[in-house]
């Protein structure tokens, strides 16, 4: 099965909290096509109390059984790339997953431990999972399936609906 890696870097924002109950919120924001010259967790500016964070590198894997699926992100309004994280300390959060398949995105959304968002997806990514489409992607034509007739008074059944007593099955220390 033909497949290609991409390496992407991983921005997020984190945001001071909204009442002095809250707590401040890290959410993916954008991806880099290129992995930068940057430590993971670092730092890249604080205004006003936003933070933006380098989170870190991450390959995102293209499989030619999933074209389908690009095809449907490539084709959506708003193609987008799914950033998994969990944990919400920039300093020590997990990059679980990176990935343009949206169904993939959207089975992550269940886990109530990760922090999913979609973020744009950047022209020069586009560009290199559509190209991965043009060159994997195989049509599969629709078979709908057609019930066989049956004669059910021809039909013979392999096994009586009710078994004779000999054949059941009994409880240890049950008569029968």
């Amino acid at each position: 099965m033909p497949k290609q890696t991409l390496r992407l870097g991983v921005l997020a924002t984190r945001r001071p909290p909204v009442t002095r109950w809250g707590q401040a919120q890290l959410r993916p924001s954008g991806v880099l096509p290129r992995e930068p010259d940057l430590a993971p967790h670092s730092l890249i500016s604080n205004e006003n109390g936003v933070e933006t964070w380098y989170l870190g590198a991450r390959d995102m894997v293209l499989f030619s059984g999933d074209t389908s699926h690009h095809m449907d992100n490539l084709n959506s309004g708003r193609p987008s790339v799914w950033v998994v994280l969990r944990g919400q300390d920039p300093a020590l959060c997990d990059l679980a997953c990176v990935t343009v398949d949206p169904y993939e995105g959207e089975g992550f959304a269940s886990d109530l431990e990760a922090t999913v968002e979609a973020v744009p997806m950047p022209a020069v990514i586009h560009d290199a999972v559509a190209a991965f489409v043009a060159a994997h992607h195989v049509e599969i034509p629709f078979k709908k399936r057609k019930r066989q007739p049956v004669d059910p008074n021809a039909m013979q059944s392999s096994a009586p609906r009710i078994l004779p007593p000999d054949e059941k099955w009994h409880i240890r220390g049950e008569r029968k």
